[in-house]
């Protein structure tokens, strides 16, 4: 199985993903999205087969959302994504692709449900035991 990581390395929620990814044998493609962002088309795509809508992919607790007005209810989903490439630090993450499907990865658990069975416990970074999933 292939999977690729759409990766912040400076958030805790991204390094546990890319960790658990590794803890099942996968050598994930890494995509550092604040260096490289997706265009358009793919954000929109991404964004579409996790099954999310352009706000739940908004990394709302980025100051500049506010700055910019994103938080304002009636905020269209073209002016949110147009944001989002305009500044890739808006883009919540981790996403992650894989045979099984495509997930935004919070909490980390969450990439469980795109990655083969594992037996052996996960440990993340703050020391909260991942259990096994068969």
């Amino acid at each position: 199985m292939t999977a690729t990581i759409y990766h912040n390395p400076a958030c805790g929620t991204s390094r546990n993903v890319l960790a658990l990814i590794r803890h099942v044998g996968i050598e994930p493609t890494i995509v550092d999205y604040l260096k490289n962002p997706p265009g358009r088309t793919r954000l929109k795509q991404l964004i579409d087969d996790a099954g999310l809508t352009p706000r739940a992919a908004l990394r709302e607790k980025e100051k500049l959302c506010a700055e910019l007005g994103l938080d304002a209810a009636g905020t269209s989903d073209d002016a949110l994504l147009d944001a989002m490439i305009a500044h890739p630090i808006l883009i919540n993450r981790p996403f992650v692709v894989t045979s099984l499907g495509t997930r935004l990865c919070r909490p980390s658990e969450r990439v469980m449900d795109v990655l083969p069975p594992f037996a052996e416990p996960f440990v993340k970074e703050d020391g909260e035991v991942v259990k096994p999933r068969r």
